[in-house]
C-alpha cells in the first residue's frame, strides 16, 4: 500500500485524552461532514489511547471498554464509513500503551487481524513500555509486517517521537508516516521548538513516508486542553495558530485536528479550511522544502521554499521572534534569476493580496510570531 499525500483528519487525544466514548465519536463524525471539514480534505477520525479494556479477552484479543463503546469498535467504524470518512485507532509497540492499557507487543499479528476485521483504516502506533532488549525499529517492523499481511489496507502511523533516530530506519518498517518529535503542547514555545527540530529532518520527508510534526492545536481553548493538564499554558493566539498551520502545510506534515470541532470558533475553522494552504500541504509533487539564505538574518527569521507540481512555488516567511522583523530575500536559490525571462507573481494565501517584487527581491515586514505564506507563479516578462 502506498499513500501519495499526507493524511488529514481528527484525533481524540489533544482535547479529550482518556475521556472518550461512542457519543463523542459519532457526533464528531457528523460534524466533520456537516461543517465542511470533509470537503476540505479531513478524512480520518482517529481514536487515540484508552479505548480498550485493561486486559485482553480469553482469546488474546483486544476488547473495547463497554462503558465507553457499548456497541463495540466495528459499530463505530461502520458509522464513520457511512459518512464517507475513514476510521483510525491506536495501539503501542510495548506491553502497555502510554495510558496503561494492553499494548501490541508479541500480539502484532492478532491485533492487525482484529483491526482489519473491525474496518480500521489507520493505526497510530506509540512507543511506550517497550522492552529494552531490542531497538525500536524491530518493534515497528513487526507491526508493519503484520499490517501488510492482515488483508486490509491500513495506514501505518509510527509514533516513535523521533527517538533512536527514527528517520534513519522508519522506511524499513512499511510505515506511511513517522512522528519526528515529542508531543506537541498548546503553546507557542512548543510550536517553535518543533519547527526548529525540522531542519535536519527535511531530506527524510518524502512521498509515501511523511514526517509527522504532530497534531494541530488550532482551535484549542486557552489552557483548557488535556495535553496541558500537567503543564498549563495560556494557549495560542489566532495569529500563532495561523503561523503553526502555515508551517505544517509548508513542511508537508499530516494535518490532524486536535480541538473539539463541535465547539471551534469561526476563526479557527477558517484557518483549518484555508484551501490554498491545504493545497500546498497536499501538493502532488511533494518536493523537498528548503531554507533560503538571508543576508545577516537571525536564525529565528525563517524563509523556506518548495517547488510545486505545476511549476508554481510555495514560499513561507516565518518570524519566530517576539518582535516584528523586516525580511529581505531574493529568488536565485530557487532557480529564478534576473535573466531567466520570467517575473514572479506572489499571492499571499491568507489575505489574497499580491506582494510587490522589485529587482527580483521581496521585502516584507512580519509581526512577531507571524507569517506570510505565498503561492507564487512565473510569468513571461512583457
Amino acid at each position: 500500500m502506498i499513500i501519495g499525500k499526507p493524511p488529514l483528519g481528527w484525533n481524540t487525544w489533544n482535547t479529550f485524552g482518556p475521556d472518550i466514548n461512542e457519543k463523542l465519536l459519532l457526533e464528531t463524525a457528523d460534524y466533520i461532514v456537516e461543517s465542511g471539514l470533509l470537503a476540505a480534505g479531513y478524512q480520518y477520525v482517529v481514536i487515540d489511547d484508552c479505548w480498550s479494556l485493561k486486559e485482553r479477552d480469553a482469546n488474546g484479543r483486544l476488547a473495547a471498554d463497554p462503558e465507553k463503546f457499548p456497541h463495540g469498535i466495528k459499530y463505530i467504524a461502520d458509522y464513520i464509513h457511512s459518512k464517507g470518512l475513514k476510521f483510525g485507532i491506536y495501539s503501542c509497540c510495548g506491553t502497555l500503551t502510554c495510558g496503561g492499557y494492553p499494548g501490541s507487543y508479541d500480539h502484532e499479528y492478532i491485533d492487525a487481524a482484529t483491526f482489519a476485521e473491525w474496518g480500521v483504516d489507520y493505526l497510530k502506533y506509540d512507543f511506550c513500555y517497550h522492552t529494552g532488549t531490542l531497538d525500536g525499529k524491530y518493534f515497528y517492523r513487526r507491526m508493519g509486517a503484520a499490517l501488510a499481511n492482515c488483508g486490509r489496507d491500513i495506514v501505518f502511523s509510527a509514533c516513535s517521537w523521533g527517538m533512536e533516530e527514527t528517520h534513519e530506519w522508519v522506511k524499513t518498517t512499511g510505515a506511511h508516516l513517522f512522528r519526528s518529535t515529542h508531543d506537541i503542547q498548546n503553546s507557542w514555545a512548543s510550536i517553535k521548538s518543533i519547527t526548529e527540530q525540522q531542519e535536519r529532518l527535511l531530506p527524510y520527508n518524502a512521498r509515501g513516508c511523511f514526517n509527522d510534526m504532530d497534531m494541530l492545536v488550532v482551535g484549542m481553548e486557552d489552557g483548557g486542553s488535556f495535553i496541558d493538564s500537567e503543564r498549563r499554558t495560556n494557549g495560542c493566539t489566532l495569529n500563532e495558530q495561523k503561523t503553526h498551520f502555515s508551517i505544517w502545510c509548508m513542511y508537508g506534515s499530516p494535518l490532524m485536528i486536535g480541538c473539539d470541532v463541535r465547539k471551534m470558533s469561526a476563526e479557527a475553522k477558517a484557518i483549518l479550511t484555508n484551501k490554498d494552504a491545504i493545497a500546498i500541504d497536499q501538493d502532488g509533487a511533494y518536493n523537498q522544502v528548503y531554507r533560503l539564505t538571508l543576508d545577516r538574518g537571525p536564525a529565528e527569521a525563517l524563509v523556506c521554499a518548495r517547488l510545486l507540481e505545476n511549476g508554481d512555488f510555495a514560499i513561507g516567511v516565518f518570524n519566530m521572534m517576539d518582535t516584528e522583523y523586516r525580511f529581505v530575500f531574493g529568488f536565485d536559490e530557487m532557480g529564478i534569476t534576473s535573466h531567466c525571462g520570467k517575473k514572479i507573481v506572489m499571492k499571499e494565501v491568507w489575505t489574497g493580496e499580491y506582494e510587490k517584487v522589485a529587482n527580483m527581491t521581496c521585502s516584507v515586514t512580519v509581526e512577531g510570531r507571524g507569517c506570510r505564506l505565498y503561492r507564487c507563479r512565473l510569468e513571461d516578462n512583457e
